[in-house]
């Protein structure tokens, strides 16, 4: 589970799945220089007692609710982006800083798609909804697994297709997370989802996107079927 008290279960500690083809291959300088520096970024935690993370958290608030002060850091207004508790730096345990990045870059690349499903604005929505904050956390840990992050290099059609893309474009990863976060969210709509299925949604959104990343003519992070998902 991601987080101390996560809602979320076993899924996201699955890695390589029976059957698949381990490829051999080797990296361009550029692509082992651009996959190191997103391996340092996954090496970083989330720690509450650092300045910068405490104003990238304040930034996140700022970018959900730009008309609402926020009272502390410690705050119940917290739960109102789906932290689970009034500390959200609690949540941050198994995923680290790079989930709060994630989660930025949303907000600040494509706002009104995060304004979207922050607030669950389209669709008929379940009484019981994901929270948002925290599903985020697990959309960036299924991504590190899916791709194969913490490895010396992937070794699944996707993860050496994702490297392609991460050659093209730095910023790869952070744009696949908001897509994938996307895609979860229309999964969910069209799956007529609850709160107790999310492990089930995830894993429907891993196995298509997984899928298109193991297309052919994807070189481009904007190749994806799902990007236009980011535009609607």
């Amino acid at each position: 589970m991601v987080g101390s008290r996560s809602w979320i279960g076993g899924l996201l500690y699955r890695t390589k799945r029976h059957g698949d083809k381990i490829l051999d291959y080797s990296l361009s300088p550029l692509q082992e220089q651009r996959l190191q520096r997103l391996q340092e970024r996954l090496q970083v935690p989330f720690d509450e007692t650092r300045p910068d993370h405490q104003e990238a958290l304040k930034a996140l608030w700022h970018a959900a609710f730009p008309d609402t002060d926020l009272r502390g850091m410690i705050s119940d207004q917290w739960k109102d982006m789906g932290w689970q508790g009034p500390n959200p730096s609690t949540d941050f345990r198994g995923c680290g800083y790079i989930s709060l990045e994630n989660l930025l870059f949303f907000a600040r690349t494509y706002p009104a798609s995060f304004q979207r499903l922050l607030f669950k604005l389209e669709g008929k929505r379940a009484t019981w909804e994901y929270p948002f904050a925290v599903a985020g956390i697990n959309v960036s840990f299924m991504l590190i697994q899916m791709l194969d992050l913490y490895s010396a290099k992937p070794k699944s059609l996707p993860g050496v297709n994702f490297i392609k893309v991460l050659s093209e474009d730095e910023a790869a990863f952070d744009v696949l997370y908001c897509i994938a976060f996307e895609m979860m969210d229309a999964q969910w709509l069209a799956m007529r989802a609850s709160y107790m299925q999310f492990n089930e949604v995830l894993q429907v959104t891993r196995t298509q996107l997984e899928r298109e990343l193991s297309l052919e003519d994807i070189h481009r992070i904007q190749d994806l079927p799902a990007y236009n998902l980011l535009y609607q």
